[in-house]
């Protein structure tokens, strides 16, 4: 039996510093009735309607000027499906309630993350369109299970923290939220108060598209299609094949003369792919395309690792240079970076307020090369994430091989340092020879 917050958890709602917001908000069973509460800043009217019949059962009454309505539905015992009649300002606004949406993550998911062995960690984590009760929207969920709180903020709540906090889920330390009406192409971050008590904006880990820089929002945009892999791009990575590999940075390959700016995917597929098929290559090896926030890292310093960079087009563009090279018969490569990555403030680096995908030992977790951080592959979910994302390429672009850039730097735990400046391996130390290793992976699509 839920019972009407105090003043102290209203207080903490507004504040953005309340972790279980569906104990307070939606509809609850409370010893008056079945009452319904909504955190709404701004509002002058709250009514509740019924979802089947769109008839006004009750009106909530605002208890706290800053926006917290209350009320019980009078005459109903069980629970039912509603929306929210809002004035705003004058204009009325029909909402479906985020809070009265049960909990997302099926069991075997959390299981499979919970591991660490979720094959496919991107069709949970991140953003996703829904429709959950007839009602569209976007799960959103992230990894943060070290902070205070967690809100999804975009275009589709102001960008407001207090409007959309998340859901915890304790035993995996992930917040989820379904935001009925938030919809694809809007932009998106997550607002976190972090262990320390400070607040942070973060990017999605696992975003499907980026802002263009400078701009760092993640973009919903849905989890691209399954590509189909043919036969003959199968027999192109055979053992007996003939390779003949072209490597390429889309971003200095050729530009635009009149302005020096860089050419679009849809002009590339013109422009570069009869180039290397004229030149009698078999495969393109691309520089890294994840998005970056530094232009002259040239992609080794990647942030968006599910995110083809949107200096050149959208990620359905990208798909379709992809498309285009295997009609004209190439396979593509891609530089892959799961080594390191930069420490901009709206990325990973300390993402919930502690080293959470980078060691907290600077021995570790510090790359003084590159003065990026280092992932602490010992952590499952943290590897999970990497694993993940390196199917994501294979299966959802058709990308038909990785070349794993600094392999040399993620096996030697020595490289470039000095003898008392590193940490070995618990397993035994690992020395460099500081030699550069690299390698191309086939194409191999798990079964599903």
């Amino acid at each position: 039996m839920s019972e009407l917050p105090d003043r102290q958890a209203i207080n903490a709602l507004f504040e953005g510093n309340y972790a279980d917001p569906f104990s307070i908000l939606g509809m609850h069973q409370t010893e008056k009735g079945l009452e319904v509460r909504a955190l709404l800043p701004e509002a002058s009217e709250v009514w509740v309607i019924e979802t089947n019949t769109g008839r006004k059962l009750a009106q909530l009454k605002c208890v706290d000027s800053r926006g917290f309505f209350s009320g019980v539905v009078p005459r109903r015992k069980n629970r039912f499906r509603y929306q929210l009649a809002v004035n705003w300002h004058g204009q009325q606004n029909l909402l479906d309630d985020a809070y009265r949406f049960g909990p997302l993550l099926q069991e075997m998911d959390a299981w499979l993350l919970a591991e660490g062995t979720h094959l496919r960690p991107y069709e949970t984590l991140g953003a996703h369109g829904a429709v959950i009760d007839d009602v569209n929207g976007t799960r959103f969920c992230v990894w943060a299970p070290n902070a205070r709180r967690v809100s999804v903020v975009g275009d589709f709540n102001y960008w407001d923290g207090r409007r959309h906090p998340m859901r915890l889920r304790q035993e995996l330390g992930i917040w989820e939220l379904f935001v009925p009406g938030a919809f694809n192409g809007q932009f998106y971050k997550f607002e976190i108060i972090d262990a320390s008590g400070q607040l942070r904006i973060k990017a999605d880990p696992f975003a499907f598209e980026a802002q263009m820089r400078p701009q760092t929002a993640s973009t919903i945009c849905g989890l691209p299609n399954l590509i189909e892999m043919k036969a003959e791009r199968k027999a192109a990575n055979a053992f007996d094949a003939p390779i003949s590999i072209y490597e390429v940075h889309l971003g200095s390959w050729r530009r635009h003369t009149d302005n020096n700016f860089w050419l679009s995917y849809k002009e590339l597929s013109e422009q570069l792919i009869p180039y290397v098929k004229e030149m009698g290559f078999t495969h393109i090896e691309l520089m890294p395309i994840n998005e970056h926030p530094f232009d002259g890292s040239w992609g080794y310093q990647p942030l968006g690792m599910y995110a083809p960079t949107r200096r050149f087009g959208t990620r359905d563009e990208f798909r379709d240079f992809i498309a285009s090279a295997h009609e004209a018969g190439l396979n593509v490569l891609l530089d892959w970076v799961p080594g390191h990555f930069p420490s901009d403030d709206f990325g990973l680096a300390k993402f919930d307020g502690t080293e959470l995908y980078e060691h907290s030992d600077p021995r570790e977790g510090f790359h003084q090369d590159w003065n990026t951080l280092i992932y602490n592959f010992g952590r499952r979910e943290v590897s999970n994430y990497l694993s993940g994302n390196a199917l994501y390429w294979l299966e959802r672009f058709g990308i038909d091989g990785l070349r794993v850039d600094a392999v040399a730097s993620m096996i030697y735990r020595d490289y470039s340092r000095a003898e008392g400046e590193w940490v070995p391996n618990y397993q035994g130390a690992v020395k460099t020879s500081k030699r550069s290793l690299s390698y191309v992976t086939p194409t191999a699509h798990s079964a599903r």
